[in-house]
C-alpha cells in the first residue's frame, strides 16, 4: 500500500443472519421481541428493501472498493440502513468482514456510539488513561494531554465521577475530547455528535477540521446534516443498499447526488412523488405528495412569489391507529428550517387527502426540499425523515408557516 494511503478497502462485504435480534440495547431488543409476539412490525426494522437478501440473511455491505488518502476529510453519506455504521464498525475493527480486506496505515480513534470504549465503573479521568493505553501511549504521554482533554470536554467538575452517572451529552463531550486529543492518525465519527448541544457540535467540527488541515489527520465523518458534511469534508462516498454508488473528490457532488440534484448544483425538479408500490404500511401508506397550484395542476416550474400553492398528500389507511401522526420538514440548501405541526387527528379508512398551504411570498429565494415524516407516536417510525423516502423539491422563496388542513 502506498505511503500516502490511510485506508484501502478491497471487495469488502458483511453478511448478517436473519432471526437474531441485536438492536444494541436490551430495551430495544425487548421492543422488537414483543412486537413480533403480537404479530406487529418490528419498530426497529428498516423501512423498505435496504439490502441484498437471501432466505437466511442479508448483505449489509457488498463488494466495497475505495481508497482514502492521508489528510482527507471524507463524508460518508446515505439513507438510514445504507450501511454507513456497519462500514465504520468494520474500519474501527469492532466487527470483522465476511469477505474482503481492509488495510489501514496508522492508529484509529473512533467515536461511534455513546459510551463506546468507556468502562462505566471507571471515572472520566481513568477512562482517559485507559483509552490512551489502548492506543499505545505511555502514562507520561497521556499526562501531557489530560488537561487539554478535560478542558475541551467542559466537564471538569465531574471528571472524577464514574461515567455511568454521566448524561449522554457528557459522554459525547468526553468521548470526542479523548478521540480528538490522543495520538491517532485516523479519526472516525458517526452521527453520535448529534447528541451534543449546538455549541459543542460547532466546537467539535472545528476541532476535526483543525486536526485534518493542521495536523494532517484523516477524518471519516457520518451525518445526516449535509451542512455539517459540507463544512467539514472535502471528499465524499455515497452508500445505497450496502453498496458504494458514488465516490467524489468534490464533496458537493456527493451531497448533490444524495439530495437529488445535478452535478451543476441545480435541482432536479421533483415536485411530484408517487408511490411505485415499494412502500406499504397498514396504518399509513402515502400514495402521492405533490406541489399544486390553486387550480389543482402539478407545478413543474419555479414557484412565483406572488402566488400561493398547495402541498397535496394522499394517504391510504387500512387500519386505524389513534397514535398515528405525520408532519413535513422543510430544508433550504441542505439546512433544516422548520416543520409543520404534527397532524394526528383520526383518519378514515381508505384514501385520505390533506392540503398544506405554501405561500411563495413568504419564502426567500433558493432551493427547497420537503420531506414527509410519519410515526406511531413514541412507538415506531413509519417514515423516518432521515431516510428522505418521500421527498419533493422546489425552487422559489421562504419559511412560511406550515399547517395541515383536512380536505372535506
Amino acid at each position: 500500500m502506498a505511503n500516502d494511503i490511510a485506508i484501502k478497502v478491497e471487495n469488502l462485504s458483511k453478511y448478517y443472519k436473519l432471526g437474531v435480534i441485536n438492536n444494541g440495547t436490551l430495551f430495544r431488543d425487548i421492543q422488537s421481541w414483543w412486537a413480533r409476539k403480537l404479530g406487529k412490525e418490528d419498530p426497529h426494522a428498516k423501512i423498505g428493501s435496504k439490502y441484498d437478501s437471501t432466505p437466511e440473511g442479508f448483505w449489509a455491505l457488498k463488494d466495497l472498493n475505495f481508497e482514502i488518502k492521508k489528510g482527507d476529510r471524507v463524508g460518508i453519506i446515505g439513507h438510514n440502513g445504507a450501511g454507513k455504521s456497519t462500514l465504520l464498525k468494520l474500519l474501527s475493527q469492532i466487527t470483522s468482514p465476511t469477505e474482503g480486506n481492509i488495510k489501514i496505515n496508522g492508529k484509529i480513534a473512533s467515536l461511534l456510539e455513546v459510551g463506546t470504549g468507556f468502562h462505566p465503573e471507571m471515572t472520566g479521568r481513568e477512562n482517559i488513561y485507559m483509552n490512551g493505553a489502548i492506543l499505545g501511549m505511555t502514562h507520561d504521554e497521556i499526562d501531557k494531554k489530560v488537561n487539554d482533554i478535560i478542558e475541551f470536554s467542559e466537564i471538569g467538575e465531574h471528571i472524577d465521577t464514574p461515567v455511568k452517572r454521566y448524561s449522554s451529552g457528557m459522554y459525547v463531550r468526553l468521548a470526542f475530547a479523548v478521540a480528538a486529543h490522543l495520538d491517532s492518525d485516523i479519526l472516525i465519527a458517526d452521527e453520535v455528535l448529534a447528541v451534543g448541544d449546538a455549541a459543542f457540535q460547532k466546537k467539535a467540527l472545528g476541532k476535526m477540521n483543525e486536526l485534518s488541515t493542521g495536523e494532517g489527520r484523516t477524518v471519516l465523518f457520518v451525518s445526516h446534516n449535509m451542512a455539517q458534511i459540507k463544512n467539514l469534508c472535502n471528499k465524499g462516498i455515497v452508500l445505497e443498499k450496502g453498496r458504494v454508488v458514488r465516490q467524489d473528490d468534490d464533496i458537493e457532488k456527493s451531497i448533490n447526488y444524495y439530495l437529488g440534484k445535478n452535478d451543476d448544483n441545480s435541482d432536479i425538479m421533483t415536485t411530484s412523488w408517487k408511490n411505485d408500490g415499494k412502500f406499504y404500511d397498514e396504518n399509513f401508506t402515502p400514495r402521492s405528495l405533490t406541489i399544486q397550484d390553486l387550480n389543482g395542476n402539478i407545478v413543474e416550474s419555479v414557484l412565483e412569489n406572488k402566488c400561493s400553492y398547495f402541498l397535496k398528500l394522499e394517504v391510504d389507511v387500512k387500519k386505524i391507529s389513534p397514535i398515528t401522526d405525520f408532519c413535513i420538514l422543510l430544508y433550504k440548501d441542505m439546512e433544516y428550517l422548520i416543520s409543520s405541526k404534527s397532524y394526528n387527528a383520526e383518519m378514515n379508512l381508505g384514501t385520505n387527502i390533506f392540503l398544506c398551504e405554501l405561500q411563495a411570498k413568504m419564502f426567500l429565494p433558493g432551493n427547497y426540499q420537503i420531506v414527509l415524516a410519519a410515526s406511531e407516536h413514541n412507538y415506531r417510525w413509519i417514515l423516518n425523515p432521515s431516510d428522505r423516502f418521500v421527498v419533493v423539491n422546489f425552487t422559489v422563496s421562504g419559511d412560511a408557516l406550515l399547517d395541515w388542513k383536512k380536505k372535506i
